[in-house]
């Protein structure tokens, strides 16, 4: 089926690491997140193989290097989104990798530029403590696909 004018699909390539009941996610500037916790991870460009991207948005969004992960899973969330005076409805399609393991420290504070276009750091959180309101809808999907319980 193809989109129409106020539809909007997206796929990309997404880190999951959970350590201790924590989860590593970016703060997210910019498009229909904005402002809310986010998976790192992103939008697969051409020609990239979904495990290439992964590895690349890492690197540009946690400052990461990722040596070993696997696949997780696929799935997808649809939303609603306000952009420039009118509702889009969003289809954003997830390709889910368990990171591993990776060398380097986890940057809590990024700079946007042109490379890291969405991320203003990362940071392990209590996953007890995360709320619906302040996590992405594929955020929401990965954890409750997992098992875990998220509040209101």
């Amino acid at each position: 089926m193809k989109e129409k004018e106020n539809q909007y699909s997206h796929l990309g390539s997404y880190g999951v690491i959970i350590r201790d009941n924590k989860i590593l996610l970016i703060n997210k500037k910019g498009g229909p997140y904005d402002g809310k916790l986010d998976l790192p991870g992103g939008t697969i460009d051409f020609g990239e193989r979904p495990s290439e991207t992964v590895v690349r948005e890492l690197a540009e969004e946690v400052g990461i290097k990722v040596t070993d992960f696997d696949l997780i899973g696929v799935d997808s969330v649809c939303f609603p989104w306000n952009y420039k005076n009118m509702t889009m409805d969003v289809h954003h399609i997830c390709i889910f990798y368990e990171i591993k393991k990776y060398d380097g420290e986890i940057v809590n504070n990024m700079n946007i530029t042109e490379k890291n276009n969405d991320s203003k750091g990362a940071m392990f959180y209590d996953i007890d403590k995360l709320s619906k309101e302040s996590l992405s809808r594929i955020a929401q999907l990965l954890l409750e696909t997992m098992g875990y319980t998220i509040n209101k």
